[in-house]
């Protein structure tokens, strides 16, 4: 039982076991282990709350499964719970909650079968106070089920006519299950034309699953524009569009959105191999003035956190580690 902690000025007197330390400072560049677990077991539950809030973009949560060396997940802390731009934001889906004033909660389910490491990295200037709980079942884990994998990419911005990538380099068995992009737009008029694809197990120039828009994949139409308030959030079990960012007329010029999408209901399988991407693509803004209504490739800010299910605890091939540069909210 604690005696010295984050709480232990405000517990006084009252002794061991009152809030002694319900927290833990991160200094800058140090790596805190959250939760090293012998398995087999699932992780079914992280809660976590972070002081101050622009740690967001300022750490990395990983996650390592079975010993492996590689993290199978790497992902900004906020991006990982659909805030990624270091703004509060609600969500209440089925598989992540984020409560009033930044409380996070991930319901994904994360099985391991002889060990689970968890650590979170303070990449900022400052130090950062963290408030977590990671709840977790130990028992036998089925011989089909998958390991959670979470990759992040930055494009900032992607370069005019070419395509943002969400996921490559997974190879293996498993199954899609979500997607979460913040989306800084840099060009006028509408900005989600663009299509989302999924190439699976061996396609080449042509996917498997080709979308026929950002917003219809998000389960939203018509651009979010309800006529009369502009654009409209939701949050729901499965998709969203849970934050719009407005300019604020200095210098902050650029709009911003959060969308998420689960496919926990349609899970996207693969056999082999799995790559993922969405164009950065809209309508100039002078189809409004009876101009004719044309696409536009843009060169907009996307970041995406791609979910996935593989049965294979690492990979060879990861994303480049986030780094404070690739991460800072501008």
């Amino acid at each position: 039982m604690a005696t010295e902690g984050t709480g232990a000025q405000a517990a006084g007197d009252l002794g061991r076991g009152w809030k002694i330390s319900p927290s833990i400072r991160i200094a800058p560049g140090e790596t805190a282990v959250l939760g090293e677990i012998d398995g087999p077991g699932v992780v079914t539950h992280v809660w976590c709350t972070t002081a101050p809030h622009r740690a967001w973009r300022g750490t990395v949560l990983r996650m390592y499964w079975d010993g492996a060396q590689d993290p199978a997940v790497e992902v900004p802390l906020g991006d990982f719970f659909c805030q990624g731009w270091n703004t509060f934001s609600q969500v209440s889906s089925q598989t992540v909650a984020v409560n009033p004033n930044g409380g996070f909660n991930a319901y994904w389910p994360m099985p391991f079968r002889t060990a689970a490491r968890v650590t979170l990295e303070n990449l900022s200037a400052e130090e950062v106070i963290l408030y977590y709980q990671i709840d977790y079942e130990l028992g036998d884990v089925a011989d089909d089920s998958a390991y959670l994998h979470a990759h992040w990419r930055r494009s900032h911005p992607v370069p005019r006519g070419e395509v943002h990538t969400v996921l490559d380099g997974v190879e293996g068995a498993g199954h899609y299950v979500g997607t979460y992009l913040a989306w800084g737009v840099n060009d006028p008029g509408w900005w989600g034309e663009g299509e989302v694809k999924f190439y699976l197990d061996g396609d080449d120039e042509f996917p498997t699953i080709c979308g026929t828009g950002t917003e219809d994949y998000f389960g939203g139409a018509w651009n979010f524009d309800v006529p009369g308030q502009g654009y409209t959030t939701f949050s729901t079990p499965y998709l969203g569009l849970h934050q719009v960012l407005r300019p604020d007329g200095l210098y902050v010029s650029q709009q911003r959105f959060g969308m998420y999408r689960w496919h926990v209901a349609d899970p996207v399988r693969f056999g082999t191999d799995l790559r993922v991407t969405v164009q950065s693509l809209g309508i100039g803004p002078g189809h409004h003035n009876g101009l004719p209504h044309r696409y536009r490739p843009t060169s907009d800010d996307i970041a995406s956190t791609a979910l996935f299910y593989l049965d294979a605890p690492a990979l060879a091939q990861r994303p480049p580690t986030p780094d404070l540069i690739a991460m800072e909210v501008d």
